[in-house]
């Protein structure tokens, strides 16, 4: 599923009905198109296009334009990364560079008990 922008997850409920198909729905919260917004951006897209072809719906909300979905969702730093499904709900805070906590942050892979990470 490709990236596009909208106020909110329309098809929300349907989403929920569908959990088990592995479906990943995730929000990114940026600050306009400055270069960590943008970095931000590109690392997700190709991390999603890597380990979650076609299972995922990413949102891109610029917290310029829609202030008002930022303070919904409690975001304090930008970027952030919200996974809304599958649950549990988790955040990751910055430019998404650190693909190995991304992936951690997205249920993806099991974090590494030995590297103290």
């Amino acid at each position: 599923m490709a990236d596009k922008p909208k106020d909110s997850f329309k098809d929300f409920e349907a989403a929920l009905a569908g959990r088990g198909s592995g479906l990943y729905l995730l929000r990114l919260y940026v600050s306009g198109t400055t270069a960590r917004s943008m970095e931000a951006i590109s690392n997700i897209r190709r991390i999603c296009e890597e380990h979650l072809k076609d299972r995922f719906e990413l949102e891109i909300i610029d917290t310029y334009q829609k202030p008002h979905l930022a303070k919904k969702d409690q975001v304090l730093a930008l970027p952030t990364l919200i996974k809304e499904l599958p649950p549990p709900l988790r955040r990751v805070i910055g430019n998404l560079s650190d693909k190995e906590r991304v992936l951690v942050g997205l249920d993806l892979i099991e974090k590494d008990q030995d590297d103290g990470k």
